[in-house]
């Protein structure tokens, strides 16, 4: 968070002591602590993941009925880039 200064507060945490005392880890530590937090947050992730599965080996079943068209991996990243606003040039 930032004030209209551009300064960061810590209003948002409830132990800033304890945030300050973490940011003095070793880079290392406090790389592994960012992981932990971010790994916290990834509640839906194992749901997504599974929804994925699912939809690639539907897609790999059509492909293997040959009932899906497919197209070669040039003409893919071709479409791709157009969709991107951007040209090929490989």
């Amino acid at each position: 968070m930032e004030t209209k200064s551009g300064h960061a507060t810590l209003d948002f945490v409830s132990d800033p002591k304890r945030l300050l005392e973490d940011l003095r880890l070793p880079a290392e530590e406090r790389a592994a602590l960012a992981g932990a937090l971010i790994e916290s947050l990834d509640l839906e992730v194992d749901e997504v993941e599974a929804a994925w599965s699912v939809e690639i080996g539907r897609r790999l079943e059509r492909v293997d009925a040959g009932v899906a068209k497919t197209i070669p991996w040039s003409e893919a990243r071709r479409r791709i880039l157009a969709a991107a606003g951007r040209a090929s040039n490989a």
